[in-house]
């Protein structure tokens, strides 16, 4: 069986081409201000499993990561947005989970230190003077949306911001008072209009390429996967196919993996085609799991964030990590990347999850590449950094697909 780890020399040996076709690459596209992806390494195979537009977990880096961070975003900022003196934070309507509102003060403390200032605040807000992180109150600054000179912009205290930078990933819709305003990431990356599989679909021309480059099997660097479209899963004829392809999708994955000596049993997760927070996800191991379904399941793999029933499924095969705790609990990176680079990474630890599950759950732990970069972060600077650049080239290539959208 063939190790990507053992075949490291060969990407280390190319890295000085691999660096100039980044550089070209990132002239084309517009790169994103910031993205983080979950990555699987199960040593046969390292992939990214997810790619987010609107990261939350800032609070889990390092503050020893902090200031290249704030160095990357001034960067950014001050090249997309030229005189962008203030920035205002727009977040999530989470205003009882700690660790997102935790999440915002760690954007909030980046943004000032990279000599910006900032706001928080959103129009669902009103009212709400401070919301509670793990480690304090968070001030919410008054936010209206306005009607200036016949257009509608958002205002605090009669004044408008330089740049909105979006921790909001509007699975909603669009937020009225934007479209008049520099806004970054781009409304049109949201998840009203976003699918995870045109994501997978950009990702893997650009796996084709590197791979070629590094002279390697691009097998290796992308999980596989299909999209089943249309599926009413509240009808069992719709329950029926889906489990049929899912069927046919798993003895392909089996057929591969025997070719390549993997002693594994393939599974399957099944993840609603937009959206995040965990929702809308199940791991299988047969069609026949499908079936056997409970409503409660059933409606749990069909709801999304924001309540919008699930229609198109990506089919994704499940990477089994390979990294583990010394008391064996399973072990995943998680990349943080500003400006298309890889800038700080952290441990999501499950002892409850097996090395296959979704370790994105209640009972995670996170450890941050200071803690824990000598267990897990062997090839943090190699591989896993390789692949989660590679998915900020194809955010922007999502981008120019989508076209700009306020």
């Amino acid at each position: 069986m063939t190790l990507v780890h053992d075949l490291t020399e060969k990407l280390e040996n190319k890295r000085q081409e691999i660096t100039a076709w980044m550089n070209m690459k990132r002239e084309l596209v517009p790169i994103p201000i910031y993205g983080s992806v979950d990555i699987r390494d199960a040593g046969w195979k390292i992939g990214v499993v997810d790619a987010n537009h609107f990261p939350a977990g800032f609070n889990n880096v390092s503050d020893e990561d902090k200031p290249a961070l704030a160095k990357l975003l001034s960067q950014h900022i001050q090249r997309e947005f030229i005189d962008c003196s203030w920035v205002h934070l727009y977040p999530e309507s989470h205003t009882r989970n700690k660790g997102y509102i935790e999440n915002i003060s760690a954007l909030k403390e980046l943004l000032i230190l990279g000599g910006f200032k900032c706001t928080v605040g959103s129009i669902e807000f009103e009212g709400i003077g401070h919301l509670m992180g793990l480690s304090g109150p968070l001030k919410i600054d008054h936010l209206e949306s306005k009607t200036v000179d016949g257009k509608e912009v958002l205002v605090i205290d009669g004044q408008s911001p330089d740049l909105v930078l979006l921790n909001n990933d509007l699975t909603d819709g669009l937020i009225d008072g934007i479209a008049n305003l520099a806004v970054s990431p781009p409304p049109s990356m949201g998840w009203h209009r976003r699918r995870k599989s045109q994501h997978y679909q950009v990702l893997k021309q650009y796996i084709n390429e590197i791979s070629e480059i590094i002279g390697i099997d691009p097998w290796f660097l992308l999980a596989d996967w299909f999209v089943s479209k249309d599926k009413c899963l509240d009808k069992e004829a719709c329950r029926i196919e889906l489990a049929a392809e899912v069927d046919t999708f798993l003895q392909s994955l089996k057929l591969k993996y025997e070719s390549l000596g993997i002693e594994r049993k393939p599974v399957v997760f099944i993840k609603n085609d937009r959206g995040t927070y965990g929702l809308g996800i199940m791991a299988v191991h047969s069609g026949q799991q499908l079936l056997e379904l409970s409503n409660r399941k059933m409606k749990k793999l069909m709801y999304s964030k924001g309540g919008v029933d699930v229609e198109n499924f990506l089919i994704q095969e499940g990477i089994p990590t390979s990294l583990t705790t010394e008391e064996g609990a399973p072990v995943e990176p998680v990349v943080y990347l500003v400006d298309g680079q890889a800038a700080s990474w952290f441990y999501r630890i499950n002892p409850k999850r097996s090395d296959i599950e979704n370790l994105n759950s209640p009972s995670a732990k996170f450890e941050s590449f200071a803690q824990s970069g000598r267990r897990y972060g062997e090839h943090a600077f190699g591989w896993h950094a390789l692949v989660a650049e590679l998915s900020m080239l194809a955010m922007g290539q999502e981008l120019l697909s989508y076209g700009n959208e306020n």
